[in-house]
């Protein structure tokens, strides 16, 4: 396991302690996977874990999972594909994930296996929130260096503060 650093460690009880060990794992691999610790690729282990144990609680079998990401290929709300694959299990190389086609990305994935399946979309309020969030520290900052850490600081904040069950809405 990946040694988290010292600002993630900080988080580590509360967000065990509030989501799991489970959701902490995956985040943590995410961040690693990803390269960094990002708004979208942590929302996207959330919103993956969430729907395995949507899944999970009907008796599927998730390792026959497939997704269908809505996130596009232009970071940073692609950057949900990364989370999702790490959160859910389906990854690119099992073929199991694929990323629709779309000119209007957002933090949304369909999710299926067997005769079951749903969709899984960030709350306008919580995308609302990251969009300002990130249109505040583009001012501020522009790209400086100073604007990664905004963005490492509002991923933080996010993950310890926004639930699982809470910030996704489910669609049948």
């Amino acid at each position: 396991m990946v040694i988290p650093s010292d600002d993630v460690q900080a988080i580590a009880g509360t967000c065990i302690a509030r989501y799991g060990e489970r959701e902490w794992r995956l985040a943590v691999l995410t961040a690693e996977v990803h390269g960094h610790l990002g708004i979208y690729a942590t929302l996207g282990a959330k919103m993956g874990l969430r729907a395995v144990e949507e899944l999970e609680s009907a008796g599927a079998d998730v390792h026959r999972l497939s997704v269908l990401s809505y996130a596009g290929g232009v970071p940073p709300v692609s950057c949900l594909n990364d989370g999702l694959q790490i959160g859910s299990g389906a990854t690119l190389g099992h073929g199991q994930i694929a990323v629709a086609a779309t000119d209007k990305p957002r933090a949304e994935a369909r999710f299926s296996c067997g005769e079951i399946a749903f969709s899984l979309r960030l709350k306008p309020e919580f995308e609302r929130q990251i969009r300002n969030d990130i249109r505040d520290a583009e001012k501020r900052f522009g790209h400086r260096p100073e604007y990664w850490q905004q963005i490492r600081s509002l991923a933080l904040r996010y993950w310890q503060d926004w639930d699982r069950k809470e910030i996704f809405e489910k669609i049948d």
